[in-house]
């Protein structure tokens, strides 16, 4: 799946990921997807595409990430503090930015 318009550090990249994930079990047609996306969300995030989606741009990077999310599961600690945040003025929560991970959670539950 790898694309004409990538560098040839973005072609590595995509191979790496791909034979990560295929030794983690993923199903080739899995791997190659995550692999695509992991880099094509890396090459929005440095404005090399022409166009991007929202979380692929403020949402943060994979590495700084860091395995903190994957996929739909939720770690033990479930949401980030930035993903709560960002649901958080989605929902127009007057103060905020103020707010620690648990009272972001306690003012999202109380918005729905």
């Amino acid at each position: 799946m790898p694309q004409q318009h990538w560098t040839a550090k973005e072609e590595r990249q995509y191979k790496d990921i791909k034979k990560s994930e295929k030794k983690r079990g993923a199903s080739n047609d899995r791997a190659e997807e995550i692999a695509a996306r992991t880099v094509n969300k890396q090459r929005a995030q440095a404005g090399e595409t022409k166009t991007a989606s929202r979380t692929s741009t403020e949402d943060m990077s994979a590495y700084k990430r860091g395995g903190k999310r994957s996929g739909n599961r939720t770690g033990p600690q479930g949401r980030t503090k930035a993903q709560l945040y960002q649901d958080a003025r989605r929902e127009n929560i007057k103060g905020r930015s103020k707010m620690n991970k648990d009272e972001l959670k306690k003012a999202l539950k109380r918005h729905h």
